[in-house]
């Protein structure tokens, strides 16, 4: 009988400095600094797997990860002590915010039912706001935006927004929501889906605030959507504004 255990980690971090979630070669990412510190507390080799993949640059306050213990531990995971000595070993850019047990078949990535992002942008310059937010020079509409953006929740095939040549299986994803929101100082873009394309919500966020900006009409989006090209959306909006906000699972509450 195996001596197995797997367990969840929920966890936020700022991207900045990080060349995203996933390990690669001559690049520091989160997962190899989580995977670092968790071998280093634990004393036997972890090796995570995340919820998805962010990009250079972006940033999530909620995401999850799972891994197994080849043999128990001496600690308990759950204890909160075990949480602060694992928090100290990670830089100021990470945080667990709770770790535990789970069924030996919990997957951080497959079993999750529903993503959320938001992508922040301002328009007066603040150095508070660096490398959190895009600062953009002319203010878009709002309305035509919402128009557009309203659009998506009737289309599946989102080819026209995923970066090339990549490795998955289908192109759909089921949008659930997909608005603007004024801020105070700026704009947000709240998205849902149960699962998005690699470079997805900055590939739709540019091409919105080309709507926004009167460049295209919202009923162009039908067209770009269809056309299933990607040359035909909008540039890539940098990634400091973007943020993975909500993961969830069948199996965890809140």
């Amino acid at each position: 009988m195996s001596d197995k255990i797997r367990l969840f980690a929920e966890l936020s971090y700022n991207g900045t400095g990080f060349h995203g979630w996933q390990v690669q070669p001559n690049a520091v990412t989160v997962q190899e600094v989580l995977d670092k510190a968790l071998s280093t507390i634990l004393r036997q080799d972890i090796e995570t797997v995340g919820c998805g993949r962010t990009d250079t640059g972006v940033h999530a306050k909620q995401f999850y990860a799972h891994f197994d213990l080849s043999s128990p531990s001496p600690d308990l995971p759950g204890n909160p002590i075990f949480l602060s000595r694992l928090n100290s070993l990670l830089p100021p850019q990470i945080a667990v915010k709770r770790l535990w047990s789970t069924t030996p078949d919990a997957h951080a990535r497959f079993d999750a039912t529903l993503r959320s992002y938001e992508y922040h942008i301002h328009f007066q310059k603040d150095p508070f706001k660096q490398n959190l937010s895009w600062l953009l020079r002319d203010v878009p509409e709002i309305d035509p935006m919402n128009e557009a953006a309203a659009l998506l929740l009737h289309y599946t095939d989102f080819s026209c927004f995923s970066k090339s040549n990549t490795q998955v299986f289908t192109n759909n994803c089921k949008i659930s929501r997909a608005e603007w929101a004024k801020t105070a100082d700026g704009l947000v873009f709240h998205i849902s889906a149960d699962r998005f394309l690699r470079n997805m919500v900055r590939a739709i966020v540019g091409t919105l605030i080309m709507v926004g900006k009167g460049l295209l009409q919202p009923a162009d989006m039908h067209n770009i959507i269809e056309s299933k090209n990607r040359s035909n959306a909008g540039s890539s909006v940098p990634a400091c504004g973007l943020y993975l906000t909500e993961v969830r699972y069948p199996f965890i509450d809140g």
